[in-house]
């Protein structure tokens, strides 16, 4: 496994840059400083990452128009002329409703548990797992009054969801090194602890490499990709998410196989 693990971090490297942020999601809460600003478009961000990334940065950079550019005033502050406004967007699958429920889901947490971070923490302590945070983040946003159609767009990996988008808000919010591209804002959630985020891109080029072989896109395959990334770096497994992602990228230039990766560096 040494060859794959230099092959990937080496891609690790030539993808996790500043240079990467201008055409990821990510973009958006690189707009902000303060903190619940950054929190908070990238959560919404995050949950509609789905589909084309230009779409996807487009949509988000609406979505903070609509929100006058400071997300966690508006979700604090807004007032009915602002939300009859706001109820107005969508993309794709999230509608008015569901966005406005995720409002007053959102104000909850800040006004009354402590913001995104001190929930995911809570369920990280609780379990001493991702899979906690992410399921303390879900339950804490459905005490809020809600759609039945609004849970779609929370993930639950205890009921097998690979949780490929919130997985991603995580890793910008807890991981972060000298690149500048991951935030690395929560200090008491550990890196070591981030699983990586799993898609159907994603699984595909995990298998190509030999990463994966659950067929299924599901939590089992974000385990045992993971385990198998922290193979290489038990501190900071869901850094090769860079890699994975930048092999995707480039599907149509190089033969990604296992034999082509081993003649690339002998």
């Amino acid at each position: 496994m040494k060859y794959l693990k230099e092959f990937l971090e080496d891609q690790v490297i030539f993808y996790n840059n500043f240079s990467f942020i201008e055409l990821d999601p990510i973009s958006i809460p690189h707009l902000f400083k303060k903190k619940e600003d950054i929190e908070l478009a990238g959560f919404l961000t995050a949950l509609i990452s789905w589909g084309n990334r230009i779409a996807i940065i487009k949509s988000a950079q609406q979505l903070m128009e609509l929100m006058d550019f400071s997300p966690f005033e508006f979700i604090i502050n807004a007032e009915e002329k602002d939300l009859r406004l706001i109820s107005k967007y969508y993309y794709r699958t999230l509608n008015g409703d569901d966005l406005l429920f995720l409002i007053f889901a959102l104000r909850n947490i800040y006004q009354k548990k402590g913001g995104l971070e001190k929930v995911a923490e809570k369920g990280f302590k609780k379990q001493g797992t991702i899979k906690g945070a992410i399921a303390n983040i879900r339950e804490t946003l459905l005490d809020t009054q809600h759609l039945a159609r609004s849970e779609k767009h929370l993930a639950n990996p205890a009921k097998g969801s690979a949780a490929k988008r919130i997985n991603m808000f995580l890793r910008w919010m807890v991981r972060g090194d000298d690149k500048g591209v991951d935030f690395g804002l929560w200090r008491n959630i550990p890196p070591a602890a981030l699983m990586c985020p799993l898609d159907v891109h994603s699984g595909r080029v995990a298998r190509q490499l030999g990463l994966l072989t659950r067929k299924q896109n599901d939590w089992k395959a974000v385990e045992e990709l993971t385990a198998n990334l922290k193979s290489f770096d038990v501190k900071d497994p869901v850094k090769y998410d860079f890699a994975i992602f930048g092999i995707g990228v480039n599907k149509n230039k190089f033969n990604y196989s296992r034999k082509a990766i081993f003649e690339l560096f002998y």
